[in-house]
């Protein structure tokens, strides 16, 4: 396999011949690498996902931790690592990648992402059509829920002490006590 080089442009078809050791993201044809996550980010991602799992235990939507691709369009040559998605639409998902906009992303912040999960990937899935999209602080141990409504998101915000409602998963709540715990 060729080098990865910043300064050149890739498509969607090559991201998708890579090893799957390799961490990264694709913006309009950009690399973005990936870091490896902290501890903290990974027992954050666990209890989300351990929640998510257990309420749609036995139901049709899906949840999904990362690495899994996400492809929102198929018009541009952008993929994305979300540390959690959660799919309602089985004909989305290919066994590799969620083609097409899943019904919620959750991202977990680090200091190394931040700043493109705030700005980059909140416009990217707005304008895609995520329904619910969490950006998770655990500095701040907060949660920015964002709710896609006419086409723009509008944004909750809890704290460790809140139970948050996922309002894609009519009756499912999370526990941030429990998440943040760690």
């Amino acid at each position: 396999m060729e080098e990865l080089q910043k300064e050149r442009t890739y498509t969607y078809e090559e991201w998708a011949s890579w090893d799957e050791s390799i961490r990264c993201e694709l913006v309009d044809g950009e690399l973005v690498m990936m870091s490896q996550p902290t501890q903290a980010h990974q027992e954050i991602l666990g209890e989300l996902f351990g929640q998510l799992w257990q309420f749609l235990k036995g139901k049709p939507c899906k949840v999904i931790p990362a690495p899994f691709g996400v492809r929102l369009s198929d018009k541009e040559e952008s993929v994305f690592e979300p540390d959690i998605v959660v799919v309602c639409d089985p004909a989305k998902l290919d066994g590799k990648v969620c083609n097409g906009a899943p019904d919620m992303i959750i991202e977990i912040l680090s200091p190394s992402t931040s700043r493109h999960d705030k700005f980059v990937k909140f416009h990217k899935y707005q304008k895609a059509g995520v329904r619910e999209y969490w950006i998770v602080d655990p500095d701040s141990k907060t949660v920015s829920v964002h709710l896609l409504k006419g086409g723009e998101y509008v944004v909750n915000a809890y704290a460790d002490t809140d139970t948050a409602p996922v309002h894609v998963l009519d009756g499912c709540n999370i526990v941030l006590g429990d998440v943040f715990a760690g």
